[in-house]
């Protein structure tokens, strides 16, 4: 019989014992937590996005991270596969807006549960507050006692969450190894930016704009959807998906920008005759009064100071070079990035174990035999959307079941 440890009760090494235990291994799961699934357990705000209805391409043009690095453990893991799988662990899904998978009873305790439940009837050895000290070719160090395994699967996650108990462990036991370890950044991450007019939209949430992201004045990528302000900066879904580019740009040293378009629907000819037609029924207001039904109430007195408008100012006095003024803003609403927020706010980790040293396949080490290495202690990040654990579900399962082979 195959005896095999799996470092770390996350997603991926409890899928990966699973599925080993399954095919007849001797599985032993050590978590230094004293409970699996912690990180997992505020994943989605506490509903826990399981994956996503995308087929295999899709899922990795959603992982910019080395997406194609997964391809294989994909295809042999499908999102599909994903749901059949806690299905028959008794665990009901559903899907929300952009495919987006969760428990139906929206708690992420529920599929932690499911899956220690399956642990259990599997026959696995989980054991608990047993944090692995070191970790060798043909075994582990938990609490000074040495055990030895035929096969390793190093599953303890990335940098972000800390709390939760990833903490980066993962990435020194695979340098010691031998392995290169990509550099580490914090990715789906709020942002903090320059504007101190920020501080007063906080709490102010804004659906159907187009993020611009520019780099010394170079246009990088575009995204629209959903944002969100914050006492520091921004944050929300486009923001998050933007904040991993955003990492490696500011360490490079660039001059990062964010241009917001409020109004994307609208070409400037539109959105010029829009603001006329305000004007118009508000002339005998003062025009912040006048921008009312254009913009949420926080946002129109930051708008007019950036316009060079005094907020005062009557309706028939306000020039064309103002109004002008005010349809670049509407259409370019300029944030300068200063930073991201600490490694201890990402939801995932940017960087890990470079892919270029482990079997797609398989999981298993190029350097190390009888090593695999899933989830997120790889170098492989996504956006949200049920992405990243996608990931971690099917890297698992690959590692799983290849560690129960000779």
């Amino acid at each position: 019989m195959i005896n095999v440890a799996v470092i770390g009760g996350g997603p991926a090494g409890m899928i990966a014992a699973i599925r080993a235990a399954e095919r007849g291994a001797k599985v032993t799961l050590f978590e230094k937590n004293n409970r699996l699934g912690r990180k997992l357990s505020i994943t989605g705000k506490g509903r826990c996005n399981l994956t996503n209805t995308a087929d295999v391409a899709e899922v990795v043009k959603n992982i910019p991270g080395n997406g194609k690095f997964l391809y294989s453990a994909l295809k042999n893991f499908t999102t599909a596969d994903t749901v059949n799988f806690f299905e028959m662990l008794g665990l009901k899904t559903k899907v929300e807006r952009g495919g987006r998978v969760f428990p139906e009873s929206d708690k992420a305790a529920d599929v932690i549960e499911v899956l220690a439940k399956k642990l259990l009837r599997s026959g696995v050895d989980v054991k608990l507050d047993s944090k692995v000290t070191n970790l060798i070719v043909g075994g582990v160090e938990v609490g000074g006692e040495f055990f030895y395994f035929d096969k390793i699967i190093l599953a303890t996650g990335g940098a972000s969450y800390p709390a939760t108990g990833s903490t980066g462990d993962g990435f020194n036991f695979a340098r010691k190894l031998g392995h290169t370890v990509t550099e580490i950044l914090p990715a789906l991450v709020p942002l903090e930016v320059e504007e101190d007019f920020v501080k007063d939209l906080q709490g102010l949430s804004l659906k159907n704009v187009r993020a611009e992201l520019f780099s010394d004045g170079k246009k990088i990528q575009e995204i629209f959807g959903e944002m969100l302000f914050t006492h520091f900066g921004i944050s929300g879904p486009i923001i998050l998906t933007l904040s991993g580019k955003v990492a490696k740009l500011l360490r490079e040293k660039n001059f990062v920008e964010l241009k917001i378009n409020l109004k994307p629907a609208l070409t400037p000819e539109q959105l010029d005759a829009r603001i006329l037609r305000d004007f118009e029924k508000f002339q005998r207001k003062s025009v912040k009064n006048a921008l009312t039904e254009l913009l949420p109430q926080k946002l129109i007195l930051p708008i007019l100071d950036l316009s060079y408008i005094d907020a005062d100012k009557k309706i028939d006095a306000v020039t064309k070079a103002e109004r002008r003024r005010l349809l670049e803003n509407l259409r370019g609403l300029t944030l300068t990035v200063t930073k991201t927020r600490p490694m201890a706010e990402a939801i995932v980790t940017s960087g890990g174990v470079s892919v270029k040293e482990v079997n797609p396949k398989t999981m298993e080490s190029k350097i190390l035999q009888g090593l695999y290495i899933v989830g997120e202690v790889l170098d492989v990040d996504g956006y949200t959307g049920g992405f990243n654990l996608q990931a971690a579900w099917a890297t698992g399962n690959a590692a799983g079941i290849a560690a129960t082979l000779d």
